[in-house]
């Protein structure tokens, strides 16, 4: 089936000149063709639909991801949010105390998975050593790509410390490279590090709608 997403602005990679009115054509898990909406409605009459407010880019790339999902825990809301509050809990020793198991492990990855797919991450790198957290991030449908250095502490939005978007672009949107991309609520890809990853409004991964903001 073919969809057509389309956006205010499109941003096909890093280096790429922003197009206004633009449009990616999907179909099952590929891109088909990117360009300006007219053209590619024209070329599709029959594709479905889907217009998005502000940028269209490729989604992004969460560095450390091992630390994320394997060395913090998410509480589950709102069953242990009364007891250990809502906030991220890292370290050693109150991990520790915490003692969990591999399923609440597991559990806890899923979490975090969910929150790095509201904010336009479609990949991350890291290497995971405990079997539920690597199950989660598997059917979460991120990516997973081999650990590469980084500066400054791994978070849940990669944008963070960017000096431009493109610095956390995960691949670029051309015909025949995997469906992957986001859309975050912003004028242009200028403004995405100033305001955040936190201004997702959709993340598409193999073609799929993963996250909707409602």
């Amino acid at each position: 089936m073919l969809t057509l997403h389309a956006a205010e602005l499109l941003v096909t990679g890093p280096d790429a000149a922003p197009l206004e009115a633009g449009a990616v054509l999907v179909e099952g898990d590929r891109i088909v063709r990117t360009g300006p909406y007219g053209e590619l409605a024209a070329a599709a009459p029959h594709a479905r639909v889907r217009r998005w407010p502000g940028v269209l880019t490729p989604g992004l790339l969460a560095r450390g991801a091992d630390v994320l999902l394997e060395g913090t825990y998410y509480p589950d809301d709102p069953y242990e949010v009364t007891e250990l509050g809502a906030a991220p809990i890292t370290g050693a020793e109150a991990l520790e105390a915490l003692k969990l198991t591999e399923s609440r492990w597991g559990n806890s990855a899923r979490r975090g998975t969910q929150k790095l797919l509201a904010r336009g991450v479609v990949a991350v790198a890291g290497r995971f050593t405990i079997p539920a957290v690597r199950t989660a991030v598997v059917r979460s449908g991120l990516a997973v790509v081999p650990p590469a250095p980084y500066e400054g502490a791994p978070a849940l939005d990669p944008l963070i410390g960017r000096e431009s978007a493109g610095q956390a672009f995960h691949g670029v949107l051309q015909a025949g490279a995997a469906a992957r991309f986001a859309v975050f609520a912003v004028a242009d890809a200028a403004e995405l590090p100033v305001r955040g990853a936190t201004t997702c409004v959709a993340t598409v991964i193999g073609g799929r709608l993963l996250h909707r903001r409602r």
